[in-house]
This record gives C-alpha cells, sequence and structure tokens, in this order.
C-alpha cells in the first residue's frame, strides 16, 4: 500500500507511482539526470531507481545518454501532445463562455520551456477580431498570459528566463528591463491579472489571469483591438476570468 503526505493510499500500484514520480522529478529538473540524482531526490535506494529506470529505458519513456545520464524519452512526446489536445478540449467551453460574456476572443496558454505556447482559442464575432494561432510560442516579457504565469514563479527563475531569453522589443511599449518586468510581476501576484498594453503587437490589448492548482503553468486570456478593450471591460472581465480559470482548474484535476 503506497503512501501521500503520509497517509496510507488504497488501491495504488506502487511501482507505478514511483516510475511516474521519477519521470516528474526528471521534467523539474530539465528533463537529464543520472541515478545517483534520482536516488537522491526520491529517497528511494539506488537498485529500485535501477530497476524503474532500466524498465522505463525499455519503454522508450526514457533514454540514456553516452554519459551515462538518463534523459525523458521520445515515447513522451506523444503523449504530451494528446495531454495538450486535451486540455484545449476541456478549456473550449470556458473559453467560449467568456466570448458570449465580454465580446473579445478568448484564449488559453501553457509556459513551454521558455517560452508561452497557445493552446486553444475561440475567437470574437466582432468582424475586426484578434487572431491567435493555436501552436503559436512568443516570448512571455511580451504577454499578458506570460507575465500571468510567471507572476507565480520565483523571481530569480524569471530573471534567469529573462536572461536567456534577451527580452527582444516587438512594439515601442514592450518592456525589455528586467527590473521594470518584476515591477510588473508583483503587482499581477498582488492584484491576480496581468496586462499587454500592445506590448506583442501595436494597438492590441490584453487581460489574462492564471489557472490555479494545474500540473503545469497555464493561463487564460481575452484580447482585442485597445480601443474595444477599455478600462471598464477590463474591470468587468477579471472576475469572469478567474472564475473560468477557477471552473477549468476543477475540470483538469
Amino acid at each position: 500500500m503506497a503512501e501521500t503526505n503520509g497517509k496510507p493510499r488504497t488501491g495504488s500500484v506502487q511501482s507505478i507511482e514511483r516510475a511516474f514520480g521519477l519521470l516528474e522529478t526528471m521534467a523539474d529538473a530539465g528533463g537529464m539526470m543520472g541515478l545517483s540524482q534520482l536516488a537522491a531526490a526520491s529517497g528511494l535506494p539506488l537498485p529500485t531507481i535501477h530497476r524503474l529506470v532500466r524498465t522505463l529505458v525499455d519503454l522508450g519513456y526514457l533514454r540514456q545518454e553516452p554519459s551515462r545520464q538518463y534523459v525523458l524519452g521520445p515515447k513522451l512526446i506523444r503523449l504530451g501532445e494528446s495531454s495538450s489536445r486535451m486540455l484545449s478540449v476541456f478549456a473550449r467551453p470556458h473559453l467560449a463562455r467568456l466570448v458570449d460574456e465580454l465580446g473579445e476572443s478568448a484564449n488559453m496558454a501553457m509556459l513551454d520551456g521558455d517560452q508561452i505556447v497557445y493552446l486553444a482559442q475561440v475567437p470574437s464575432r466582432h468582424s475586426m477580431r484578434m487572431f491567435t494561432e493555436v501552436g503559436r510560442r512568443v516570448l512571455p516579457h511580451c504577454t499578458a498570459v506570460g507575465k500571468a504565469i510567471l507572476a507565480n514563479l520565483p523571481e530569480q527563475d524569471v530573471r534567469d528566463l529573462l536572461h536567456r531569453t534577451g527580452m527582444p522589443q516587438h512594439t515601442d511599449n514592450t518592456i525589455t528591463t528586467p527590473d521594470a518586468f518584476t515591477t510588473q510581476l508583483h503587482q499581477a501576484a498582488e492584484t491576480g491579472y496581468a496586462t499587454d498594453e500592445g506590448e506583442q503587437e501595436v494597438g492590441v490589448r490584453c487581460v489574462a489571469v492564471p489557472v490555479p492548482n494545474t500540473p503545469t503553468p497555464l493561463a487564460i486570456s481575452i484580447s482585442g483591438p485597445a480601443g474595444r478593450m477599455t478600462e471598464s471591460l477590463v474591470t468587468q472581465a477579471v472576475p469572469l476570468l478567474t472564475s473560468a480559470a477557477k471552473a477549468l482548474s476543477e475540470d483538469l484535476r
């Protein structure tokens, strides 16, 4: 019988729990670890780690490098792609309600490495609307969804990400210094929402909130032309986005 937080959990298979625990540990560490690192991180004995790792290698979920370290295997890509599609399926009803209530395009995005990737989008019914292509990748420093997600990460992790990406300027409004950006993140953490004031595309405004308690960082947003995305609409949107994010979080549990 397996245990979680010190409490026995019936009906579980310990070896499966341990195998998935190792995969999650490796993902959190960047996708590459050695046996001794896995043993230290998991608290499991080396012989147990070795048996689990060899099984995952045989199944294609791990691969051993010439350095003798292990990396996440390509077979996980298929699972990840299917999971992303299912995220879109779960999100669409919530995004569609936001479009009905607010009239502007609604989006869901995820932090993938150092980039934001859009997973789902329901367009506005206006003839002039924002088209966010599903699968599009952007840098987080110039998007509301990126800010909403990063506001919940440790500041040093955010600064490391910004150092890697370089914070390129897309418009005159793009924030290009880490100090100014982290100041906005502190504000987003306090208010519960973040905005993009034409920082990715000129004339486009966006407001976003994080989706709480998800295994991967997610955010939902509405976006539209700055002329329609008034302060009044943003004020109206924030509680609706927050409610939709909580409902989506419940669906994903």
